[in-house]
């Protein structure tokens, strides 16, 4: 089994890259290692020191690291636990995953909602899974769009501009009831 990595604009953030595929639909975000008790992946990748979060994508793992943490040290042993979870054949998540993806949303903006999450889907979450993330809809308020941000987007330096300048203005291009987007955490 060959594993690729990829550089993320989060410099605390790697992109595994098995050669497989890691899950079915939708993507999985473990921001601590209590979070991971249903992932027998994200466990052996979080039993190694360092390792601060987990995230899969469709044929990708992202792993956040400590700031006080090398690349040096924790590379190989994140490498020997995908290639050894992989080899093992047990699941990626046990049970049912958790749904991932956008909040719902009831109320009167039902047909402006409809056209963020598209335009997240077709156009923003493609974009940001190539850097090893993803980007949901959490909620639409008074003209505010609230977004949750996972993986390697989760605490990138660049995120604020990413959201501001792209995001921001692509939303607000489409959909005129758009005036401002924000980050949650979920």
């Amino acid at each position: 089994m060959f594993i690729q990595t990829e550089t993320t604009p989060n410099p605390a953030t790697l992109k595994f890259l098995p050669g497989q595929t890691v899950l079915e639909a939708g993507t999985a975000d473990f921001p601590s290692a209590e979070a991971a008790v249903k992932s027998p992946l994200a466990a052996r990748i979080f039993a190694v020191p360092g390792v601060t979060g987990v995230f899969f994508g469709s044929d990708f793992v992202t792993v956040t690291k400590a700031e006080d943490a090398t690349w040096d040290h924790a590379k190989p042993a994140i490498l020997g636990a995908i290639m050894e979870h992989f080899q093992s054949g047990a699941p990626v998540i046990e049970g049912e995953a958790a749904p991932s993806g956008h909040a719902d949303h009831d109320g009167e903006d039902g047909a402006i909602v409809a056209q963020i999450k598209e335009l997240l889907d077709t156009r923003v979450r493609p974009a940001v899974a190539q850097d090893g993330g993803d980007i949901t809809f959490h909620g639409f308020e008074r003209g505010v769009v609230y977004l949750h941000m996972q993986g390697a987007c989760a605490g990138c330096p660049s995120s604020t501009l990413t959201l501001k300048m792209g995001i921001e203005n692509l939303l607000r291009h489409y959909i005129p009831e758009v005036t401002e987007v924000r980050p949650v955490n979920a």
